[in-house]
């Protein structure tokens, strides 16, 4: 397994591997798969122009997992870096692949930000122990922040200090 930095280049398997994100598990995730599904090519290059994006592929190249990282653009809040969209498809679960993931954005974090904070599904013990197992603490728990087909999640916000 190898993790590298996306490209606009690659918007095409991004976008492939977003929509089966989206698809997938659409609790996990505050977008989606109609809204980003109606989304021209161009709009996830230029997600991968905005955020570093890092993916984990296999040996055919083929993209096994991803996971995003953003700056904050307010003045006061340009110490703070977010993690977004982290997805590992289901047959490349459990070969640490979300570990290496984690392990690109948090270093390549550390060089800009002080402070990384991801939102995490509840339902979701996998990645919650992933984060954890990084140093990753909770701040809190917004309840029924995201509804999917009149069904209510609620999402973990956590942070980690790099400093």
């Amino acid at each position: 397994m190898a993790v590298a930095r996306l490209s606009p280049q690659d918007a095409e398997a991004f976008r492939s591997l977003r929509l089966e994100a989206l698809r997938q598990a659409p609790l996990a995730f505050g977008s989606t798969l109609a809204e980003e599904a109606s989304r021209p090519l161009s709009w996830f290059g230029d997600t991968l122009e905005s955020s570093a994006v890092f993916a984990a592929s296999g040996a055919e190249g083929r993209l096994l997992g991803m996971l995003g990282y953003r700056a904050e653009s307010l003045r006061k809040r340009q110490h703070i870096g977010q993690l977004w969209g982290l997805y590992v498809r289901p047959e490349a679960r459990g070969l640490g692949i979300g570990a290496g993931l984690l392990d690109a954005c948090i270093s390549h974090a550390r060089a800009r930000v002080s402070v990384l904070q991801l939102l995490a599904g509840a339902a979701n013990p996998d990645a919650i122990r992933l984060y954890e197992r990084a140093g990753f603490t909770l701040l809190g728990t917004e309840p029924a922040s995201l509804r999917v087909d009149g069904v209510d999640a609620a999402t973990l916000i956590m942070m980690l200090r790099l400093d």
